[in-house]
């Protein structure tokens, strides 16, 4: 398993901890909706914190379960609850940066209007980085077409991406960006018009931005 299966494993069992010491009779099946993971891998994460001791299970009425945290599941939820916001400060540190870059260099290239595709924790990130540069927000898209207001935004499925009028798309996401921009180019987005602070389009940015008429 590489680091990054490890950290997605750590902060998918930081989840399951932290929504478990919240509520003793939540169903696998309610933790699968909170945490938009695939009731498969709940139940997989359930029988390996129980194995580690981190969990009990008790069997309640009509034939449901409650889970406990141990005083070893507390203790570890602590242990990823401070590796959590290490790894957000490094995450946070590093997409200022990247973000500053980027849209930096879209203002060089004389592109005002932005569409953010992807909303998630670092989406607020990217907006602070375009406003200090002075760029337009045009637009937000997202593949979960449930997902509230952003910055007083609305939040229109990538399907919609016609409807706006922009000069790039920018994917703000560190979650699945290749299967965003995917799914924008389905929807007839030209890929040289969809950004990403993962690649390394900023080396030729002169080319992949077209120049505002």
């Amino acid at each position: 398993m590489n680091n990054k299966d490890e950290n997605a494993d750590d902060y998918r069992s930081f989840l399951l901890l932290d929504e478990i010491s919240k509520s003793h009779e939540l169903t696998q099946r309610d933790l699968s909706k909170k945490l938009g993971v695939a009731l498969g891998l709940i139940n997989s994460y359930i029988k390996n914190l129980a194995g580690k001791g981190y969990i009990t299970v008790s069997t309640i009425p009509r034939k449901r379960y409650a889970y406990y945290l141990t005083p070893s599941g507390f203790a570890e939820k602590t242990r990823l609850t401070y590796q959590h916001l290490q790894n957000f400060t490094n995450l946070y540190r590093t997409a200022r940066r990247d973000f500053h870059n980027v849209f930096n260099s879209v203002k060089k290239s004389r592109a005002r209007r932005v569409v953010f595709c992807g909303v998630d924790e670092v989406t607020e990130i990217a907006y602070l980085s375009l406003k200090e540069a002075g760029l337009e927000l045009a637009g937000i898209l997202d593949k979960s077409p449930g997902k509230n207001r952003f910055f007083g935004f609305e939040v229109h499925p990538i399907s919609g991406v016609g409807s706006l009028e922009y000069d790039i798309i920018v994917i703000t996401s560190f979650q699945g960006g290749e299967g965003l921009k995917a799914l924008l180019v389905k929807a007839g987005v030209d890929e040289k018009r969809v950004l990403s602070i993962s690649t390394d389009w900023l080396k030729n940015i002169e080319q992949v931005v077209p120049p505002v008429q």
